[in-house]
């Protein structure tokens, strides 16, 4: 068992002081990571489940092999873990705007680091999620135009609490039709979010895909006792460019 308290990593960055921290939890007993940006908790190895079904929930959606795949956020690496794990998956890009938590994975501080920086399918880049999806080139600076089979978030708190106001347009009706043109027919788009179920969000993605579902992810909470849950969004392109429907799933 490690010390009580240990921070691994502090660093300044454009975004606000980020941190990567070790520490005993006194109710499991058992030590957890923990990302902080400013006084913000961005993640906790305590709580994974939904980081792990963003991914699932997406690749669920599709068929075949070879599948391209673009990651929004790497965080402690459970999302973009998920997508490796899938036999189906050809490639994976992993963007993520903070330099240091990339150096953290292909540094050893994040256990799951070795596993993605060994895997030859996978590629780690240090940019602007938002900037690049909102850009005439895409997601992959190395493929222009590329198209991906899925494309799957996990950045912002929710659609509503953002990291950086500059997010905002992606979360619009512009921005979703842009993204919902990254993607191959039949293509998937996946968000996480922490907050319940968004019906003017939901409405939003329902413009510019062809079928949109609203899941609830319930886990135990060790700290507060019961359950807590987020919500997955997923988008599947239409092979038209007909108007999409909704169809919750909650």
């Amino acid at each position: 068992m490690g010390a009580r308290f240990e921070e691994l990593d502090f660093r300044p960055t454009p975004m606000g002081e980020i941190s990567l921290r070790r520490r005993r939890e006194p109710v499991t007993g058992i030590d957890i990571l923990e990302v902080k940006l400013g006084e913000e908790f961005l993640m906790s190895s305590l709580f994974t489940v939904a980081e792990v079904e963003v991914a699932r929930l997406a690749l669920a959606e599709l068929g075949g092999a070879g599948l391209s795949v673009a990651v929004g956020g790497l965080g402690l690496g459970y999302t973009a873990k998920t997508v490796l794990d899938d036999p189906r998956v050809g490639d994976l890009i992993v963007i993520d705007a903070i330099g240091e938590v990339i150096g953290w994975h292909e540094d050893g501080l994040i256990p799951i680091g070795a596993e993605l920086t060994a895997d030859p399918r996978c590629r780690l880049l240090h940019g602007d999620f938002f900037a690049l999806a909102a850009s005439g080139d895409g997601l992959d600076p190395q493929r222009p135009g590329h198209r991906f089979d899925a494309v799957i978030v996990d950045i912002d708190h929710s659609p509503r609490h953002l990291l950086h106001p500059r997010h905002a347009a992606f979360y619009e009706p512009e921005g979703v039709a842009r993204l919902a043109g990254r993607l191959s027919p039949g293509g998937v788009f996946s968000l996480w979010s922490n907050d319940p179920p968004d019906e003017d969000y939901t409405a939003v993605l329902a413009s510019a895909f062809g079928e949109v579902k609203t899941h609830v992810v319930r886990f135990a909470n060790p700290l507060q006792g019961g359950e807590s849950a987020n919500t997955v969004y997923t988008a599947r392109s239409s092979h038209s460019s007909a108007r999409g429907t909704t169809s919750p799933d909650s």
